[in-house]
């Protein structure tokens, strides 16, 4: 680290600590942090930086367009009635043109134009963001908003919360509001949060390179109230126990927000509006809002919070990359690990921040964040807020289209719908977990399917049977099925990742569906070996042999710690299969936010049949990858994504706390001496 990087570091942690250590009011230290950072933020260090520059990544750079195995497309599903909790995403109206960002950016401006511009800084790095069936939409058209209103409603929005450009008397990016309030057709509810702060170049607020810069007084208070009267009048107006709400994104930067506050609410009650409810963002304050004469406050993720930057353990594709990476996890946890305030605090959550687009090679990205944690962190925060305010229970989600801070709801080209489903999930209770088991058998070679189907058929346990079939291979596995007059769901696909694809594409669909655990097969014949039938046999008879499969099943059902259980022998050193395949089981890990190998102790199961519990394998499951980065079938041996998947398996869910057991070990027999036979060392 250069020496003058090293002093600024110094200087800045050591005035950080002072101030933590100094006692004063909340409101105060707030205050005093943001008039420092206003002023002085050349003093703030910047993070650790990643790895050298990948030689080749690894994600396919033919399109930008890819589906993650999680993409769901739209579908409509009902919604509980009542809803549990009104959910609030905040709304940018920033896209559409309009004069001063024609001035202050170049003719035809728009935030699209900065979605378009990202790139990715480093491997896993989900860059550029691309909009799904919305498409790069202008805002200036009412339709737009229309199909926005009418997608929040199917999914369990139940208002948007616009953020309002005032300054001293000029409104800007008003147009979208003025549509809604002139057209009721546009009928979800919204509610406005004046964006108070300056309005900089620098995207932050703060006080160097100000665009147009706020003019607070007693006079642009009561102008302000007096201007919004109309929004805070109409009926579908976001109301709390019958008054308009009104949000404030920074009190802090008032000269008096308890005075402001009286101001407005005494406007409001002599001009007929009665009683607001006012709320401030935590964005950038804490104070409890009673003493700044406000109602309550609304919680802002990941802004006012404090993480551990991960940029060091980050492989590079920019080697100038000069931004921070958090864990998006450990803001879910922290936030679902707070107690309770004092004081009325609405929950918020967000499924995702980077804005990489808006501050090139040097953005704040969080990663790791998956519908399916979400929709968790959205159902926790649905209970919260039904604890706090059981009359009005508000959750509010950063962002419905805050695009190009990668805080989006909208569907995407990666994700679909899935951000959206994960909060039409989480407006239900949890989905229980079947008992029964559940076998995936992956066929290539359908010859083999009977033989299989009779294994599972002997333990005498009612199987839910899976089938992925390749799509040339339908037909006859369909009718293979039929003539032993077996009931199987069939998965269709192209011949693409061998069983694993496969088997991760429907594992997926059976965790959301309920299933627990689930014994993974396949039609293994291994003809690059002469004892690959062998093999076959070996693996199925250790899984499958009826007081087996029994025992394995009640292992499961008594230790919800019972991650995987493999056939016994083949376990084997993941270091002794570990050359082909290191690049790509690295880049996995860090698609799935999981360590990387670290001890000739690590494991993997040779062969790919297991049973599991699929809560095991989520980190894996909901990674980001793409069919794309499976490489097409042409009879590879070793080193592809596929072989890269099954050495991270037992990795995974080490990782999530789940142990690995034998079959042999399940039933008190003993583990079989001697080399492993079926592959060789490399």
């Amino acid at each position: 680290m250069p020496l003058k990087r090293r002093l600024r570091s110094l200087v800045f942690r050591s005035l950080r600590l002072g101030f933590r250590l100094t006692p004063m009011p909340t409101a105060t230290r707030d205050r005093l942090r943001q008039r420092f950072l206003a002023r002085h933020a050349d003093l703030v260090p910047s993070g650790p930086t990643g790895q050298m520059a990948a030689s080749h990544s690894i994600r396919p750079y033919d399109h930008a367009g890819h589906r993650t195995l999680g993409f769901v497309p739209r579908q409509g599903v009902a919604l509980p009635d009542p809803l549990p909790a009104t959910v609030i995403a905040f709304y940018l109206p920033q896209f559409h043109p309009i004069p001063e960002n024609d001035t202050w950016w170049g003719p035809g401006f728009t935030e699209w134009r900065n979605v378009t511009r990202a790139l990715p800084q480093f491997e896993g790095h989900l860059q550029p963001k691309i909009p799904a069936d919305l498409g790069y939409y202008d805002l200036r058209l009412p339709q737009v908003m229309r199909e926005q209103m009418a997608m929040a409603r199917e999914y369990g929005i139940g208002a948007f919360c616009t953020y309002f450009y005032w300054f001293a008397g000029k409104t800007l990016l008003e147009a979208p509001l003025r549509q809604w309030l002139a057209d009721s057709t546009l009928d979800l509810p919204i509610c406005l949060c004046w964006a108070n702060e300056n309005w900089s170049r620098r995207w932050d607020g703060r006080a160097d390179h100000v665009l147009m810069g706020q003019q607070h007084s007693p006079e642009d208070d009561l102008a302000f109230i007096a201007y919004i009267a109309d929004y805070l009048r109409d009926p579908r107006y976001l109301r709390v126990d019958g008054k308009p709400m009104l949000l404030v994104y920074r009190p802090g930067i008032m000269p008096e927000a308890r005075t402001t506050a009286a101001r407005w609410r005494r406007w409001c009650r002599e001009n007929g509006i009665g009683e607001i409810h006012l709320a401030y963002v935590q964005s950038f304050d804490s104070v409890p809002p009673a003493d700044i004469g406000f109602d309550a406050a609304v919680a802002f993720p990941p802004n006012n919070t404090s993480l551990t930057p991960i940029t060091a353990s980050k492989q590079l594709v920019n080697d100038d990359f000069c931004g921070d990476v958090f864990d998006w996890r450990e803001l879910a946890a922290n936030a679902q690990a707070a107690s309770d305030p004092a004081y009325p605090l609405y929950p918020g959550v967000s499924p995702g921040w980077d804005n990489e687009a808006r501050r090139s090679g040097r953005g704040r990205s969080f990663i790791h964040a998956t519908p399916r944690a979400f929709s968790e962190w959205t159902r926790h925060a649905i209970a919260t807020a039904r604890r706090r305010t059981p009359s009005t229970p508000l959750v509010f989600v950063n962002a419905w289209n805050e695009w190009a801070e990668g805080a989006v709801l909208e569907p995407d080209t990666r994700y679909g719908y899935a951000w959206l489903e994960a909060v039409r999930r989480a407006m239900f209770s949890e989905v229980p977990r079947a008992r029964r088991p559940c076998a995936v058998i992956h066929v290539w070679y359908v010859d083999l399917l009977e033989e299989i189907l009779s294994a599972l058929r002997d333990t005498g346990l009612a199987f839910r049977i899976v089938l992925t079939v390749p799509a040339e291979k339908e037909h006859e596995v369909r009718t293979e099925l039929a003539r032993l007059g077996v009931e199987a769901e069939v998965d269709v696909a192209p011949n693409r990742g061998r069983d694993i694809l496969p088997f991760l594409r429907v594992a997926r669909r059976l965790l959301d569906e309920g299933e627990d655990v689930v014994l993974k097969l396949h039609t293994k014949r291994s003809t690059h070996r002469d004892d690959g039938a062998a093999w076959r046999s070996e693996l199925l008879e250790r899984l499958t042999a009826p007081a087996r499969a029994v025992a394995i099943l009640g292992a499961f059902t008594a230790s919800p710690e019972l991650g995987l259980v493999a056939p016994e022998g083949h376990v084997q050193p993941l270091s002794f299969y570990w050359g082909a395949n290191a690049r790509n089981a690295s880049y996995l890990c860090a698609l799935a936010g999981i360590p990387a190998p670290r001890s000739e102790a690590d494991t993997f199961i040779a062969g790919s049949m297991f049973w599991c519990r699929l809560e095991a394998l989520v980190p894996l499951l909901d990674a980001p990858l793409t069919e794309a980065e499976f490489a097409p079938e042409a009879g590879q041996v070793d080193g592809t994504m596929a072989h890269a998947v099954e050495r991270i398996v037992t990795l995974v869910a080490r990782h999530g706390g789940f142990i690995l057991k034998s079959a042999a070990s399940i039933v008190g027999e003993p583990e079989p001496a001697g080399g492993y036979a079926y592959a060789d060392r490399h």
